[in-house]
């Protein structure tokens, strides 16, 4: 097993190329079974969850090949199971997005539930609504979602999610595109990466209206065709990395990452004293330029879906702020168990205080680094920026969460000046 250590303290300057976006990607690979053409994907980061949904593909039948480190090709012409097995499941939430594809292409799917998660519980029951109200029947069996289409296939129908659900606005996208008629698609989740899962179904030949909005409209195709799509950058690791150019006193410049992407990050941002300038690069990229005026400044967020602030830069803005002037308040209303990395963070100095689903951040001068450990995903980050910011040498355990959501971040900040390396458990 891995650990990952940090010497702090020293200020992080330069490029940083932000990879594609997991949380883009994986519905994006999921997509492929909607058709029996081939399917290109460019820009897809190099991820243990990624890999994991890879394998998850292959198992139903799905050719994938990969060009390069970014580009991967799908094929689903003879889809040869419809059964999403738990062992795969298990390892990677997202793999639930394979639901609607099957259920529309084959009229059938198994797909195991994915079972409990860290930071809080993420309920299928919103999934098994919207299969249901384009027609399908559903049991549980055996920690199994069983769903059957009618005979004629799925119908077109009315889709209202009673909460904001990313992975369940792409799943009944995914099922509406192939169902006969029209369906609607109310209160629907706005991320940008269900922007960009909607946009590559049109490339397919779907019909979709409303992309980026709440109400999302769908006139089912009997087919789709092939197609080739790049995946957005990751704005939640365009955003870590931003305040890791904060947190280390130094100037980043964020290459591939889109201001539109950030904007209420950004806004928040600047009211901590940071500013994101977007240039237009000569290559046709686009970048942001990471200004930070001295001192910080302490700010309230409160986690929202998009287009408010992020919960998966929750941890990492907690970190900002352990080092900033004055106080903030955090509040978590997504996930119910995100303030893992709290007792972590006070490990090395910080003050933080919870308060059910409330953190009380008192900024400090200065963290000491410390061994700690990692409990999630964003956790992870907000554990490494804390180590680059702070006095001495922090170590890292349990850092398989970052290679789930972060591609090469060792070496990614070990071209801007950190001194940061990856070490076996001895």
């Amino acid at each position: 097993m891995h650990k990952i250590r940090i010497q702090g303290g020293k200020a992080l300057n330069g490029d940083i190329q932000v990879s594609g976006a997991k949380n883009a990607a994986l519905p994006l690979l999921a997509a492929s079974l909607l058709t029996d053409e081939e399917l290109v994907l460019c820009n897809v980061p190099d991820l243990s969850d990624i890999n994991t949904m890879i394998k998850l593909l292959t198992h139903l039948g799905v050719h994938v090949f990969r060009e390069g480190r970014s580009t991967i090709r799908l094929k689903a012409s003879n889809i040869t199971n419809t059964t999403a097995i738990y062992d795969l499941v298990k390892q990677m939430r997202a793999g639930i997005g394979v639901l609607g594809p099957l259920l529309a292409r084959c009229g059938e799917a198994k797909v195991s539930s994915p079972g409990g998660c860290a930071i809080g519980s993420r309920p299928i029951d919103l999934h098994i609504e919207a299969m249901k109200a384009l027609g399908a029947t559903i049991e549980l069996d055996n920690g199994y979602i069983v769903a059957k289409a009618p005979p004629k296939g799925l119908k077109g129908a009315e889709i209202v999610f009673k909460f904001v659900t990313v992975m369940g606005t792409e799943n009944a996208l995914m099922a509406a595109v192939l169902a006969k008629g029209e369906s609607v698609i109310i209160n629907a989740a706005r991320e940008p990466e269900v922007i960009d899962l909607a946009k590559c179904l049109v490339s397919m030949g779907a019909d979709i209206e409303g992309i980026g909005t709440d109400k999302i409209k769908v006139k089912g195709k009997s087919k789709l065709h092939k197609a080739k799509h790049t995946v957005i950058a990751d704005r939640i690791e365009a955003g870590t990395f931003a305040m890791v150019s904060a947190i280390t006193g130094g100037s980043v410049r964020l290459i591939g990452a889109k201001l539109e992407h950030l904007n209420s990050v950004a806004l928040t941002l600047a009211q901590v004293g940071m500013q994101l300038i977007e240039e237009d690069l000569s290559d046709g990229q686009k970048a942001l330029k990471v200004q930070v005026q001295s001192p910080l400044k302490g700010v309230d967020i409160t986690t929202k879906p998009y287009p408010g602030f992020p919960t998966d830069l929750q941890a990492q803005f907690m970190a900002l702020m352990s080092v900033s002037e004055g106080a903030s308040m955090i509040a978590e209303t997504i996930f119910e168990n995100r303030f893992m990395h709290v007792p972590e963070l006070n490990r090395m100095g910080a003050n933080i205080t919870v308060q059910g689903s409330n953190a009380l951040v008192r900024g400090t001068v200065c963290l000491t680094g410390a061994p700690v450990m990692a409990t999630d995903l964003r956790a992870s980050s907000s554990l490494v920026m804390a180590g680059l910011a702070a006095k001495g040498e922090t170590v890292i355990d349990r850092v398989y969460h970052l290679d789930r959501g972060y591609e090469n971040l060792v070496e990614k900040l070990s071209r801007i000046g950190a001194d940061i390396q990856r070490i076996r458990d001895s």
